[in-house]
């Protein structure tokens, strides 16, 4: 049996307009791919697709070969399928590590637990500790959310995301809105994720993907044009008319 995620064949229509036709792909542990395609290439629908959002039209999405396609989006989380989003989904008057003791509860049984007092469980503040250091949050522990530069608040959320112990990880562009100059804070966290966890970037930031990707899907109108290593990708002239150009030289 395959481990890890497998896509098969998947489309999806909206009437008469597809917007996902016949995408395979395979996402093993330890992968570090990049979903790439122009604006309206489908990459947000195939996101929504994995993690449940939607429902395909036909196809499969296999996790170490079982169909989920009955799945919720909360079963598909369970399951460990995980997804940070564009705009930060962050309790901003809550800190830090209040944030991330949320999902780490709820991940354990223990949210319920409303007259045992939340901090009062030594596993759940030594595991929110252990993502603050993996992060270089620790000393932003406990500050507001609110109070956080944005790309501290996209470490943030990938730390809250990795806080779901998830074996496969969905960046939704992890460097929207981040400052050139803190651009590095992510493809640096990236770089620490657990050598186990299979990633998936969709991303416009070329300098990212090029820099944190082994392996790049470039999806257009719908469909995979190709993938390829880096190296590939870049020196593929169809890629590089129809998307690259400018992007990456």
């Amino acid at each position: 049996m395959k481990t890890g995620l497998q896509v098969r064949q998947l489309n999806k229509r909206f009437g008469g307009i597809v917007v996902s036709k016949d995408i395979s792909l395979d996402l093993v542990p330890g992968d570090r791919k990049a979903l790439i395609g122009p604006n309206g290439a489908g990459k947000t629908t195939f996101a929504n697709l994995l993690t449940g959002v939607l429902r395909p039209s036909s196809g499969e999405i296999l996790l170490d070969g079982k169909d989920l396609g009955g799945l919720s989006e909360a079963a598909r989380v369970k399951a460990g399928i995980a997804k940070t989003f564009q705009i930060t989904t962050l309790f901003r008057r809550m800190t830090l590590r209040e944030n991330l003791r949320l999902p780490i509860l709820e991940r354990k049984g223990l949210a319920t637990r409303f007259l045992v007092p939340a901090n009062s469980f030594g596993d759940v503040e030594g595991e929110i500790d252990d993502l603050l250091e993996k992060f270089k949050l620790a000393r932003l522990a406990d500050t507001t959310i609110k109070e956080l530069a944005y790309g501290q608040q996209r470490l943030a959320e990938m730390a809250l995301t990795l806080a779901l112990k998830p074996r496969i990880l969905i960046l939704d562009e992890p460097a929207a809105g981040v400052p050139a100059s803190d651009n590095h804070l992510i493809s640096e966290a990236i770089d620490r994720l657990p050598d186990d966890l299979a990633v998936l970037v969709i991303e416009h930031d070329m300098n990212l993907v090029f820099k944190i990707a082994r392996s790049i899907v470039v999806l257009v109108n719908g469909e995979i044009l190709m993938e390829g290593s880096p190296s590939e990708i870049a020196s593929n002239q169809t890629v590089r008319d129809l998307y690259l150009g400018a992007h990456h030289e």
